[in-house]
């Protein structure tokens, strides 16, 4: 019986006498039949993003004028200066043009350009959206590691239980949930945490100014943590129960090793693979963060930022969020594939 590594020792002594160039072609080749795939995926993104978001009812320049007496000449100007006189095609080769030259064009609602917008709320969407995938991910390796390592313990059946219940809810009903336990306050319990924005409007300076923000990024996060967890637990548990009954592991048990250090040396490390997968998947979703917990929270991130967006509808702002959303999670999941491909060996052998 041997261990992982021992069985990859042969592959590991050919590529150090040079005949590599076998497996290098053949991740290569993977990497660029994937790259393919996503710029393909990206392409049918730009098509439809354009066509669906004309789908939506709403006349964008009379939803602007509301509120102003605009005559149906000033309505058809304003038409004529956001290019929706246009005909359709003729709107869809600009929107390509532009999109190829990185032109997102210029929000109808906020009359500047759409990169601009992203710019100023993607700072917001990052803090929120990745500190709340930092404790996602932490939070659930270790008690997935933990529930798998000791498969129908109470720890197991506590800490499963629990995360299937949250990853079955809502996000929206969850994040309103919360919003009125611990923002608003319910019976004897009082409001503790802010309930909108990312400060407060007499925020302090400083370290003040920096518990302030924390303050209001409690509930936001807590929604998003509580509702994505379950996912890297679950994965986490079902890889560790693959890897406790290898031979590897009962051998390194027969050698006299304690039950922790088994863990922690050598299943744990092996059983990361489909987890390391799953959080460069998730990376692509922190870009577009979560448009549910942005708007229950009044977050002024990307997710916010879409929400408005739809609302008008502002065609452009809409094409240029939605666009950054998918085609990072694109990008990221093919980051993902050939990552698995090259570090565990029986993909590539596949």
């Amino acid at each position: 019986m041997t261990t992982p590594l021992e069985a990859a020792e042969p592959a590991v002594q050919a590529a150090g006498s040079g005949d590599d160039r076998p497996a290098y072609r053949g991740t290569l080749k993977y990497a660029l039949s994937k790259v393919g795939g996503a710029l393909f995926s990206i392409a049918m993104v730009i098509i439809g993003t354009f066509f669906v978001f004309r789908l939506l009812p709403g006349d964008p320049v009379r939803n602007l004028a509301q509120g102003r007496n605009m005559t149906p000449t000033q309505l058809a100007l304003e038409r004529h200066r956001l290019g929706l006189d246009k005909s359709l095609i003729d709107q869809f080769f600009d929107f390509v043009g532009k999109t190829l030259h990185l032109d997102l064009g210029t929000s109808y609602e906020y009359k500047r350009p759409v990169l601009d917008l992203i710019g100023e709320r993607f700072p917001a969407t990052l803090l929120l959206a990745g500190g709340g995938l930092v404790i996602a991910v932490s939070l659930g390796i270790w008690q997935g590691q933990r529930a798998g390592w000791r498969r129908g313990s109470r720890f197991d059946q506590i800490s499963t239980g629990v995360s299937l219940v949250l990853w079955s809810m809502p996000t929206f009903w969850l994040g309103l949930l919360l919003l009125m336990v611990f923002g608003v306050g319910i019976g004897p319990i009082p409001g503790l945490f802010p309930t909108r924005g990312i400060e407060s409007v007499d925020a302090p300076d400083g370290f003040a100014y920096v518990l302030d923000v924390g303050m209001h990024m409690v509930l936001p996060c807590l929604t998003l943590v509580a509702v994505v967890y379950a996912q890297y637990l679950l994965v986490m548990r079902s890889s560790l129960l693959e890897e406790v009954g290898q031979d590897y592991v009962n051998v390194a048990r027969a050698k006299g090793l304690r039950d922790e250090e088994v863990r922690r040396r050598h299943a744990v490390p092996n059983a990361l693979l489909p987890t390391v997968t799953l959080v460069f998947m998730r990376i692509g979703f922190v870009v577009g963060g979560a448009v549910t917990v942005e708007t229950i929270y009044s977050w002024p991130g990307l997710g916010q930022l879409f929400y408005e967006a739809i609302r008008v509808p502002d065609f452009t702002l809409m094409q240029g969020t939605f666009m950054l959303i998918t085609v990072s999670v694109i990008l990221m999941n093919t980051l993902a594939d050939v990552v698995y491909h090259i570090i565990d060996p029986r993909v590539r052998s596949a």
